[in-house]
């Protein structure tokens, strides 16, 4: 993660490595998870799917049954998954 602040760590990422949602929360600090739970997707940081094999089984599932947000009222009107799927960090796709 690149960050103007300088009181953020270039291991913390604020992405969620599922659906590529954000809202600034960080789901990893000092490549610690904070144990935030998406509110896209419903993943949360330090959970079993924290290697890539993991992540991309939640993130097939999540999409395969439609892609619903988890927190309805905390859709962006302008959301788009596509978009969204491109904004995951690259090691994570």
């Amino acid at each position: 993660m690149k960050s103007d602040d300088p009181m953020r760590s270039i291991e913390d990422e604020n992405v969620c490595r599922v659906c590529g949602y954000t809202d600034g929360d960080l789901f990893f600090e000092n490549t610690w998870p904070t144990h935030i739970i998406c509110s896209c997707c419903g993943w949360e940081s330090g959970t079993p799917a924290l290697d890539l094999s993991a992540t991309r089984e939640y993130r097939g599932y999540w999409t395969g049954q439609g892609a619903e947000w988890l927190s309805h009222g905390a859709r962006p009107k302008d959301w788009d998954l596509l978009k969204r799927l491109r904004n995951i960090p690259e090691d994570w796709r």
